[in-house]
């Protein structure tokens, strides 16, 4: 939750004209969040403060485990969510306007998983935002928290991991349609004196956060996909899945977005 000091900070730099692009660009916040600012700006309680009148004490899981874990994938990646003007919370995923399908995929999946079974596209400048209202966000993905996913700590509560341990594809499929790609990369060999071009497919995630690169790749390992790290600088920013085998498995269970 951003304090009252950050948000008036986050005013002032639209005040001397700025655009929500920009003061966005330099502090990290949201350019929704800094529009909601200029409506209200005191914090809306982010948790709620007692048992969820639908799970209780803890989260109930949601009924359809395969969207789910499809969700939290694409979640952990793109995904946020912020307070509503009432008891509800916003779930909002970011998705690129190159890929419908991958659009589709979030909508269907969002309502699929939203107690309400509603889910709405809202076109932003290059991307589709895909939300959901529910008073029950914070239950299904308890990783809510303040401040960026990759400055804090991101576990799976033990019914969390039951559903990806059951249905790793899916998450996997998430996690790539959100922070992956499938790309084909080429090199050159000499043979016979004559130099020729060999392509191959290959996966890319890429993550900040080390808690989400670990899951990705755990996840991995369970489903007897190879993968390696390729650090950017002395970051191990990229996991990478280039071996034959390992590459159909993924064309498989998840193939390129579209």
């Amino acid at each position: 939750m951003y304090d009252t000091s950050t948000r008036k900070r986050a005013l002032a730099l639209v005040a001397q004209g700025r655009s929500l692009n920009s003061v966005s660009k330099e502090t990290g916040i949201s350019r929704a969040a800094i529009r909601s600012w200029q409506t209200r700006i005191e914090p809306l309680p982010r948790m709620r403060q007692t048992s969820c009148s639908l799970c209780g004490p803890t989260a109930d899981p949601p009924e359809d485990k395969s969207a789910y874990a499809y969700l939290l994938g694409l979640y952990l990646g793109d995904g946020c969510i912020s307070p509503g003007m009432r008891t509800g919370y916003f779930l909002r995923i970011a998705c690129a306007d190159a890929w419908p399908g991958l659009i589709e995929a979030c909508t269907t999946a969002i309502a699929a998983v939203n107690p309400s079974g509603k889910a709405s596209q809202v076109q932003a400048v290059g991307y589709t935002s895909v939300v959901g209202y529910s008073g029950h966000w914070p239950c299904f993905f308890p990783q809510h928290g303040p401040g960026k996913k990759h400055e804090r700590r991101i576990t799976l509560e033990a019914w969390q991991q039951g559903i990806v341990d059951a249905h790793p594809w899916d998450f996997i499929r998430g996690l790539i349609h959100s922070d992956g790609c499938r790309i084909t990369n080429w090199t050159t060999k000499i043979v016979g004196g004559v130099r020729k071009r060999y392509e191959y497919p290959r996966y890319f995630f890429s993550n900040k956060s080390d808690d989400i690169r670990n899951l990705f790749a755990e996840t991995l390992d369970k489903v007897g996909v190879e993968w390696t790290t390729l650090a950017r600088g002395s970051d191990p920013f990229n996991i990478s899945v280039a071996r034959k085998a390992s590459v159909a498995l993924m064309d498989a269970h998840v193939g390129p977005k579209y």
